[in-house]
């Protein structure tokens, strides 16, 4: 049998020196994992006491409460509402942003950090402290979780699509600046044509998310399934709470089909 050579990922050390840094760096990372999983008091045999616990739940959760199903539709598709305009509204204020967070299209080093400041703190501020907030500035409902919802997708949307605009073909652009074209006109004709594609599969990706947090957002009052799912379980109907549960995943996994086909399809569209 012929010998073959392998050759890995990365290069090996090929002195002491080398093997010695690696080994200093491999024990770093162990005593870093030893540290964290400390203060996150990490430990199997809580979780193996507390199975029981966690199969009496089950076992009063079953069978579902499938009558309540005509009930869950309204939240189901307030759900959704919100999840739709709360990524709409993300988008209409992620892009301006974006478009001044991306170091190639202007030279203004304070614009750029500071409009990458900007989307750092949206971003940094999870959904259900923006819904607490919005909650008490707006009241109770559906209201408060399209404004959390549009907040954090600023963050997010934003920081993804500058760095597409960052990766695009510098040479559109230099060839539409030198014949005289407007900022505005670079836009549309030299940067959205390269980046369309991808900001669309982030798109259909932010709306999948937002349609799981949307769930979660009601638990604080901000409507939809999450607020059904709170109820149930503080009035311990857990058969109706099982209910909730299976018709949230539903919910999520048709939003995963149909964003993976559309954006299969984009990037289909895209190589033709």
């Amino acid at each position: 049998m012929r010998n073959q050579d392998y050759r890995w990922m990365v290069n090996t050390p090929q002195s002491l020196r080398g093997w010695a840094v690696g080994a200093v760096t491999l024990l770093a990372i162990i005593v870093v994992l030893h540290w964290s999983a400390t203060g996150a008091q990490l430990s199997l045999g809580e979780l193996a006491g507390g199975l029981p616990q966690i199969g009496d739940f089950v076992s009063r959760s079953l069978p579902p409460d499938l009558s309540i199903l005509p009930k869950l539709l309204a939240p189901a598709l307030e759900t959704v509402q919100i999840a739709i305009w709360g990524t709409l509204l993300g988008i209409v204020f992620a892009i301006p942003l974006a478009l001044l967070a991306a170091r190639n299209l202007h030279g203004n080093r304070w614009v750029y950090q500071g409009t990458r400041q900007v989307l750092n703190v949206t971003r940094s501020i999870n959904e259900l402290i923006l819904a607490l907030v919005f909650v008490s500035a707006v009241g109770l409902g559906p209201f408060p979780g399209v404004l959390a919802l549009a907040v954090h997708g600023v963050g997010m949307l934003g920081k993804f699509f500058a760095e597409s605009i960052e990766e695009i073909d510098q040479g559109p652009i230099e060839a539409l600046r030198a014949t005289g074209a407007r900022p505005l006109q670079v836009i549309v004709f030299g940067v959205v044509p390269q980046v369309i594609t991808a900001w669309i599969a982030v798109i259909l990706y932010r709306f999948e998310v937002n349609l799981r947090s949307a769930t979660v957002l009601g638990m604080v009052g901000a409507g939809g399934l999450g607020f059904e799912l709170v109820s149930s379980l503080k009035l311990f109907k857990y058969p109706e709470t099982a209910t909730c549960i299976i018709v949230i995943t539903l919910m999520v996994v048709a939003a995963d089909l149909v964003s993976s086909r559309l954006r299969k399809a984009i990037q289909d569209n895209g190589r033709h």
